[in-house]
């Protein structure tokens, strides 16, 4: 079964590839080689996935790196017969994602807030969203010192829900580089908020 690789990855496989689902067998025996096709089909999906839950980028880097990890040391547990390789992957993302909302909600609430405002609304529209004035202030004076550079990304990830990849793309930008942007953007935005708090 060839892998129908659709714009998610950097690359599309050739196609006498074999696929996700026969990478991911060779993965449980310890094919490292393998794994490197496992990572480049699935870690953007399982990134999207992540952003999603998140609505965070460093966050949902953190749990595909997670995810990634898990799937080389558990390949083993995937079965053909029960589903496609990426379901069984998405499941475990999912949980993973899930799991780390939980367990940061209380420590990380004001930029869960921050990153939830840019999600779904203009810029404008997220200042006057904020119930507090102090902090409708504060939020407004941080998104302003953000540089247009580290802006449109954040705004591209949450508003239009592009992953990384897809920012990259749509910026004409290398994915490392907007990564890195992003990463930097939400650190830049949280460590505002925190300094006029």
């Amino acid at each position: 079964m060839a892998d129908t690789h659709q714009g998610e990855g950097p690359r599309p496989h050739p196609p006498n590839s074999p696929s996700v689902e026969e990478l991911l067998i060779r993965v449980a025996s310890g094919d490292r080689n393998a794994f490197t096709g496992v990572y480049e089909s699935l870690a953007p999906p399982v990134m999207g996935l992540a952003c999603r839950i998140l609505r965070d980028a460093a966050q949902a880097e953190e749990v595909t790196q997670d995810v990634m990890v898990e799937i080389w040391r558990t390949a083993g547990r995937y079965r053909p017969e029960r589903g496609a390789a990426k379901a069984w992957v998405l499941t475990l993302a999912h949980r993973r994602a899930v799991d780390r909302v939980r367990h940061a909600q209380a420590a990380t609430q004001r930029e869960r807030r921050a990153g939830a405002l840019i999600a779904g609304r203009e810029y404008d529209e997220v200042v006057e969203a904020v119930e507090d004035r102090e902090e409708r202030q504060a939020v407004h004076h941080c998104l302003g010192q953000l540089s247009r550079l580290y802006r449109v990304p954040l705004l591209l990830a949450y508003y239009q829900g592009l992953t990384y990849l897809e920012v990259a793309a749509s910026l004409s930008a290398p994915a490392g580089t907007v990564k890195s942007r992003m990463r930097t953007a939400l650190r830049l935005l949280r460590d505002c908020l925190e300094a006029r708090s």
